[in-house]
């Protein structure tokens, strides 16, 4: 990865040029792209270019090369901090570009505005793919005959590790300007003040990455620390949980990531999603790893996993109709099986109450029930009889009492209990201990201002035994729709190339 302090060098280039870049199409082949109407020159570094097609399906970037573009006349590269307006013309009408800038959702077609800033790195993108799946197969959904070798003479089997395994880093996004996170400078300020927060604690445990919309990057470095290493792409939103992939490991260790397609949380009419659907391909190409390529639309939040084959999830998530529709619960099972390595899916009916309500993401797991250690969980229970998710959990819990671990074995269930406040100004609220990361001996835990903040934070610090709790004010987050783990995203440690 590129440093923060690496910037491009302008100077001339000749008029008969054309820039070339590589796009990766729906089903995860790398096809080239001819782009018109550029102005953008590197040597030995370069911008990235990222667009999509109407349904965030194809994620562009620069080549590791010199490029340049067809003009009329010379033209100098931008200095560090202006903008460069590139177009994508379909290649076999495979590829479209779209438009992304401050306001506009993308359109097929259009144009990509990218701020040119001093934070410049080189994608180099490959054709490394989930080689159990062939491209054919992978088009269709298909997967691999068990036991089939991949083009390196190796199988590939993915395994989603428990969060408690040893971590590379963490990523997030740093809340744009604009959205809805903040509708008052005030609230704004509120919302990256929380979300740096989160970043600067995991500080003391491992390497924080930070996704930057271009149009927000002096901003973020008046609120992280030097630190904290930062990437620019178009951003609509800062749910890193949510618009990132899921990082797998192989059988040797090596390091892969599920992409799924993302959506708005089911196509919900508050949100936009025409740069975050690209995200995850951006993160797994940083991150040097290869794509899983997923056609289920999913998010980070939907799904808890164990490392050993465990995934619990909800039907009002993954078998919403407004996310996958059609899809049975064989099929998102299968789905889950070759991209994660579950084999042990557990389904709850739904999430809480709050989370299924306008702004919510319509049920996700990560504020309901977690995996500590082999064979345990930690449930989010709520004990007062006037709050709707009194009934909602006493049902999730007779669904986890009624599963079992994967080598059969009954769970080990601690419940958490709710803090006592029970409502905001608007509705009843679904606060949540449950909602935090784990990192490299650490724990990042939020708290309310409650009187059961103390015994959760115990809890915490018995289920992960040998870690150090942190706590902070997790209240801003969860105002905006989400909590500590929401926002966050583990990429585990690779142990091989």
């Amino acid at each position: 990865m590129g440093k923060n302090d690496r910037k491009p060098t302008p100077r001339q280039q000749d008029a008969e040029a054309r820039l070339e870049v590589f796009a990766v199409d729906a089903a995860g082949d790398v096809v080239e792209v001819e782009a018109v109407e550029v102005v953008e020159v590197v040597e030995d570094d370069a911008t990235d270019v990222l667009a999509a097609d109407a349904d965030g399906e194809v994620a562009l970037e620069v080549s590791e090369m010199v490029e340049t573009v067809e003009v009329d006349e010379p033209v100098e590269e931008p200095e560090a901090g202006e903008s460069v307006e590139a177009e994508a013309v379909e290649v076999d009408g495979t590829v479209e570009s779209i438009e992304v800038d401050e306001t506009d959702e993308p359109e097929a077609g259009g144009s990509i505005e990218i701020d040119k800033v001093d934070v410049i790195e080189t994608i180099e993108i490959d054709e490394r793919e989930d080689p159990a799946v062939p491209s054919d197969e992978r088009e269709a959904g298909g997967e691999a005959e068990p036991g089939e070798a991949s083009e390196r003479g190796e199988q590939a089997r993915w395994r989603m590790p428990a969060e408690t395994e040893p971590q590379e880093r963490i990523w997030m996004a740093f809340p744009r300007g604009g959205a809805y996170l903040g509708d008052t400078a005030e609230e704004l300020d509120e919302a990256r003040n929380a979300w740096c927060e989160v970043a600067h604690q995991i500080l003391r445990f491992e390497p924080v990455t930070m996704v930057v919309d271009p149009h927000d990057l002096g901003v973020a470095r008046r609120y992280l620390s030097s630190q904290v290493e930062l990437v620019t792409a178009p951003l609509d939103d800062a749910w890193m949980r949510d618009i990132g992939p899921s990082f797998v490991l192989d059988g040797r260790g090596r390091l892969g990531a599920a992409t799924w397609r993302f959506n708005g949380w089911g196509a919900q009419d508050w949100a936009e999603w025409g740069s975050d659907s690209v995200i995850g391909a951006l993160v797994a190409a940083r991150a040097g790893a290869t794509r899983v390529v997923s056609d289920l639309v999913n998010e980070g939040g939907g799904i808890q996993v164990d490392g050993l084959g465990t995934v619990l999830l909800t039907e009002t998530v993954q078998l919403d109709p407004n996310r996958n529709p059609g899809r049975t619960r064989e099929d998102v099972e299968a789905e889950l099986g070759r991209t994660l390595g579950g084999t042990n899916p557990i389904w709850l009916e739904r999430g809480l109450y709050r989370d299924a309500q306008r702004f919510g993401t319509r049920g996700h797991v990560d504020i309901v029930a977690t995996i500590p250690s082999p064979g345990r969980l930690l449930v989010h229970t709520q004990a007062d009889a006037g709050h709707p998710d009194h009934e909602i959990t006493r049902g999730i819990l007779e669904t986890l009492r009624a599963s079992r671990t994967p080598d059969g074995e009954e769970w080990d269930i601690v419940e958490l209990h709710a803090p006592r406040v029970l409502r905001d100004e608007d509705d009843f609220i679904d606060y949540s201990y449950i909602n935090h990361l784990v990192v490299n001996g650490g724990v990042i835990a939020g708290t309310f201002g409650d009187p059961n903040d103390e015994q959760a934070l115990d809890i915490l610090a018995a289920a992960y035994e040998g870690r150090e709790v942190v706590s902070l004010d997790a209240r801003p987050l969860f105002e905006r729709g989400g909590g500590i783990h929401c926002i966050t995203l583990q990429q585990p440690l690779a142990t091989a190339g």
